[in-house]
């Protein structure tokens, strides 16, 4: 089983290549189009509200499809997505093919997830969507660097063209590889997804994750001048370092699917913990190069560690009909994110510098740590329910 799992990875590249490469190309992209280089930046913007419209729209309009021919859809819609963004011949034309792209991004991760996890036995589940995520952490480590590199070698459309044809490749291998009758809809259908939204587990598992995400983007959206500001490296330093991040990322995706499988909440909690730890350690250790450089390789391990533990959290706590909240989730994700960015760029505004930011992210990680604690005393207030009914009974 893989091999079908694989086959998503790919496409898992694919999107997260899209995603961040923009970043790396926005000179080149504002140049061409003849805007600014803040209106290149909100293509990143736009792709961010992508994800968060079209992830509930996608899942419930596929609500009663086979999971199969939803997932090569959605992957084909990448191909022609990316395919517009490198022919756009202006600004709102590559705008709105973004959007189209992005549309899909959350459905592929969410109905992807509940694939993955159905073609393992149980203990194997969030190692499953671990392999699932790892095409999105490996897109950071490669695909992003040589998307750029080409970029500016042959022109930013040229990287465009270049992920229409690892798109295909996802494509196929998808419609070759993956069983057609895999995780068939549930009978209840849109009613169904939507219904299951009414459990507090799966919000309480959401908010974890955009509170995390959030955590993650209010520091790191500004490592770039907190690295050089702060600690004192120089700017082409910067792009290995980041490298050792991603690098992170993908280890900790790993060893974070393993633990999950073990314990779920205790991975989760942990390593949340484990984050406010570092977050602290970060702040105290700004100005020491030879310190911080392992660091955010230990940053990028521990955003990571508890990212497949809360996408089963949320498939688990919406049993039945885990489609939309598994895709509502990575729509969680995007809100964390921008939310992030936004919360950062206010602290600084307010007067706080660039060496205390990763207080901030400390913050956030403790109001995340507090919503997990709280979904675990209820699980477990439940669960001690249940048993005295059954007891009286």
């Amino acid at each position: 089983m893989r091999l079908p799992i694989l086959a998503l990875a790919v496409a898992s590249f694919c999107i997260g290549t899209t995603e961040f490469v923009i970043m790396g190309l926005l000179p080149e992209v504002a140049a061409d189009l003849g805007v600014s280089i803040p209106a290149a930046g909100l293509l990143v913007t736009g792709y961010a509200l992508g994800v968060v419209i079209g992830a509930p729209v996608i899942a419930l309009a596929t609500a009663r499809m086979p999971r199969k021919l939803v997932l090569v859809g959605l992957a084909s819609l990448f191909v022609i997505g990316n395919l517009l963004c490198a022919i756009a011949p202006n600004y709102w034309m590559l705008m709105a093919a973004r959007v189209v792209t992005a549309f899909g991004h959350g459905a592929f991760f969410g109905i992807g997830s509940v694939v993955a996890a159905s073609l393992v036995p149980k203990n194997q589940q969030a190692s499953a969507m671990a392999m699932l995520f790892a095409g999105l952490t490996l897109a950071n480590i490669l695909g992003v660097p040589a998307g750029t590199a080409l970029g500016e070698a042959f022109g930013w459309r040229s990287t465009f063209l270049a992920v229409v044809v690892i798109g295909l490749v996802s494509v196929a291998a998808i419609s070759w590889l993956v069983p057609n009758n895999v995780a068939p809809p549930s009978g209840s259908g849109i009613a169904g997804e939507i219904r299951v939204l009414g459990r507090l587990q799966v919000w309480l598992a959401m908010l974890i994750s955009a509170l995390g995400s959030g955590a993650l983007f209010a520091v790191f959206t500004y490592i770039k001048p907190i690295l050089t500001d702060v600690t004192g490296v120089s700017v082409p330093a910067v792009t290995w370092i980041l490298l050792l991040f991603g690098g992170g990322m993908t280890v900790g995706n790993i060893i974070g699917g393993k633990l999950a499988d073990w314990r779920m909440m205790p991975t989760i909690i942990g390593s949340l913990v484990a984050l406010v730890a570092m977050f602290l350690v970060l702040h105290k250790v700004g100005p020491f190069p030879w310190l911080v450089i392992p660091m955010v390789f230990l940053w990028g391990l521990l955003t990571f560690l508890p990212i497949p533990a809360l996408q089963l959290r949320v498939v688990d706590s919406a049993s039945g009909a885990p489609n939309l909240a598994a895709t509502l989730n990575q729509g969680a994700f995007n809100m964390g994110n921008a939310a992030g960015a936004w919360i950062g760029g206010a602290a600084l505004t307010l007067g706080v510098s660039y060496a205390n930011l990763p207080l901030v992210g400390a913050a956030i990680v403790l109001l995340a740590l507090g919503v997990a604690l709280a979904s675990l005393l209820i699980e477990r207030g439940g669960r001690m329910t249940v048993a005295g009914a059954s007891t009286i009974g």
